[in-house]
């Protein structure tokens, strides 16, 4: 007869979250912000081919506050992405498969990712948002 006190397969419920969890999940999330925003840089170049007018209403759009919101957003996807995927190239070469340096390279990929983006958007500002 089977036991009905535990659950039969393990889900969410059972893990503690980690780093390590955290990281795996937003490298596939970011992975899919990625792919649906070349849908905007798709946009962006079709609208710069079209002319003045088509890239003021790209422009206008894009400086909205929900224009800079997922501007923004993308540009921390791509940072993300881009330094996590350092850290599994790191992985694939065999280096860092030890518990603590896991953890440490998982926190770099989070802390740089944000600092990268900062360090971006602070350059697109100074230079009045046309870089």
């Amino acid at each position: 007869m089977a036991n009905h006190q535990r659950p039969l397969s393990p889900h969410m419920q059972v893990y503690r979250w980690q780093i390590q969890m955290v990281t795996s999940i937003l490298h596939r999330a970011t992975g899919i912000i990625l792919g649906v925003g070349s849908l905007l840089i798709a946009w962006a170049l079709i609208a710069l081919a079209a002319g003045p007018e088509q890239w003021g209403h790209f422009s206008a759009a894009a400086r909205s506050p929900l224009g800079f919101l997922v501007l923004f957003g993308w540009t921390w996807a791509f940072a993300y992405h881009l330094i996590n995927g350092l850290r599994h190239l790191l992985q694939d070469a065999g280096r860092s498969f030890d518990i603590p340096g896991f953890v440490r390279n998982s926190w770099i990929s989070v802390i740089g990712s944000l600092v990268l983006t900062a360090l971006v958007w602070a350059v697109a500002m100074m230079q009045g948002g046309a870089a």
